[in-house]
Formats: structure tokens, C-alpha cells, sequence
């Protein structure tokens, strides 16, 4: 039972930070987010708010995460 007290907090904490860390990979990992913003920043590139060495590096990052965002909507469908 005193156990329990002392656990409490930290289990609390655990749990709200798994929640935050769920959250965040969700907003992350969002396809239409991802497509929004490869929108956006071939957007900028067209109208040269950014060069091409900063449309390259961020279309990459932009593409990974769309490449995992895509990975993990094929595993949940399997494991529906």
C-alpha cells in the first residue's frame, strides 16, 4: 500500500509523458501534414523565399518522414 503512494507520482508522469510522446509523433508523422508542407515549401522555392540548397535538405526530411508516416498507417492496417 505505501509502495503504491510512493509510485504514484511517477507512474503519473510516465504516463503523461508516453501521452506527450504519442501526441507528438502523431503531429509528426501526420501524412496530411507532411503534404501540406511539401506544398508549402515548394511554394517558397517558387517564389525564391528559400534557395535551392534549403528546398533540397528540407524536401528530404519532409520525404522520410512521409516515408514513415506511410510505414506505419501499412503496420496499423495490419494489425487491424
Amino acid at each position: 500500500m505505501i509502495f503504491k503512494l510512493f509510485t504514484l507520482p511517477f507512474r503519473s508522469i510516465i504516463k503523461l509523458g508516453e501521452k506527450i510522446q504519442e501526441e507528438v509523433d502523431q503531429e509528426l508523422y501526420d501524412l496530411h501534414i507532411i503534404q501540406q508542407q511539401l506544398i508549402e515549401l515548394h511554394m517558397m522555392y517558387e517564389l525564391e523565399e528559400i534557395d535551392e540548397e534549403a528546398y533540397v535538405l528540407r524536401e528530404q526530411e519532409l520525404l522520410e518522414r512521409y516515408k514513415i508516416a506511410k510505414e506505419r498507417e501499412k503496420n496499423e492496417l495490419l494489425e487491424d
